[in-house]
C-alpha cells in the first residue's frame, strides 16, 4: 500500500504561501533558486538526495551494493535483540541531507520540518508499513529532555512527526518523555550508548491514556537512526507500557 499523496497548498493556504512568498522570497536550502508557495527545496534538489533502496537490512535499514537477494539481516543486527520491529529510513547518509537535518536542528530553521517530513513520509511506502497506515498507529516523536527543549525551543523529532501526521492521516502521540539528561552520543561505541540510555525514557500521561485503548502498535519517528540505541529504549518503554509492536521511521539512516 502506498502512502497518500502530499496535499498541495488549496484555498486560504495557497494564497497564504503565496503572500509570504512576497513578503519573504524563498531560496531552494540547497541550491539556492528562487521558489514559490512555500517550498523550501526545488524539484532537482528533492529528486537529487539519495533514498534507501534494496538490497538494505531488513532491521537497521542500513543499505547494501551487490548481488543479494531476498530479506537479510546486516552482520551488525545479526546478533542484536531490539526492542522494535524494524528501522525504515527513507534516505541514506548524504551531506546534503544531514545540511538540512542540521539546518533544522542547530539553526532553528524550523520550515524545513517540512521538507524532512515528506522525505520520512516515502518509507510509508515499504509494504511493512502498510497496517500502521491502515490502523492509523499513533507517530511517536522521540523526545528532548526539558534543559535541550528549553536550549533549543522545540523538538526536531516532534516537527517531523507533525509534518507526517498531517501528510498520512495518523495522529501524533507525545507519548514519550525523557526522564534525564543524557550525555551527548556522538563519539560512544554502541555499547556505551546502550548503557547511556539505559532507563532515560518514560511513558506520558497522554501515552497512559492511549494505553487504555490497547493499542496495536506505534511509530516511533526521529531525524537520524545511528546505532539504534536511542529507538530501542523508547521502544522498550512503549513495549513494556503495552503497545504490541513498534516500528521505527527516520529520515536518514547515519
Amino acid at each position: 500500500m502506498n502512502p497518500p499523496p502530499a496535499p498541495e497548498p488549496r484555498g486560504w493556504r495557497h494564497a497564504a504561501a503565496r503572500a509570504l512568498d512576497l513578503l519573504y522570497p524563498p531560496d531552494c536550502a540547497l541550491c539556492g533558486i528562487a521558489l514559490t508557495c512555500g517550498q523550501s527545496l526545488c524539484p532537482d534538489c528533492r529528486a537529487d538526495l539519495p533514498r534507501l533502496a534494496a538490497p538494505f537490512c531488513q532491521v537497521c535499514g542500513e543499505m547494501f551494493h551487490g548481488q543479494i537477494t531476498g530479506p537479510f539481516a546486516c552482520p551488525n543486527c545479526h546478533d542484536l535483540a531490539f526492542a522494535f520491529g524494524f528501522a525504515r529510513p527513507a534516505t541514506v547518509r548524504d551531506p546534503r541531507t544531514l545540511e538540512l537535518i542540521h539546518r533544522l536542528k542547530y539553526r532553528r530553521q524550523i520550515h524545513l520540518a517540512g521538507e524532512l517530513g515528506r522525505l520520512a513520509r516515502e518509507s510509508f511506502a515499504d509494504p511493512r508499513l502498510a497496517q500502521a497506515l491502515d490502523e492509523a498507529w499513533p507517530l511517536v516523536p522521540v523526545p528532548l529532555h526539558r534543559h535541550r527543549l528549553r536550549h533549543r525551543h522545540f523538538n526536531q523529532a516532534e516537527e517531523i512527526a507533525r509534518v507526517l501526521a498531517a501528510v498520512l492521516g495518523m495522529p501524533m502521540l507525545r507519548a514519550l518523555r525523557r526522564t534525564r539528561s543524557t550525555e551527548t552520543q556522538t563519539r560512544l561505541s554502541r555499547q556505551q550508548r546502550m548503557a547511556n540510555l539505559r532507563g532515560a525514557f518514560a511513558l506520558t500521561r497522554q501515552g497512559r491514556r492511549w494505553i487504555k485503548d490497547s493499542p496495536p502498535g506505534a511509530v516511533l519517528i526521529d531525524d537520524v537512526l545511528t546505532t539504534g540505541s536511542t529507538v530501542h529504549e523508547c521502544a522498550k518503554t512503549l513495549r513494556h507500557a503495552g503497545f504490541c509492536q513498534v516500528w521505527v521511521v527516520t529520515v536518514m539512516r547515519g
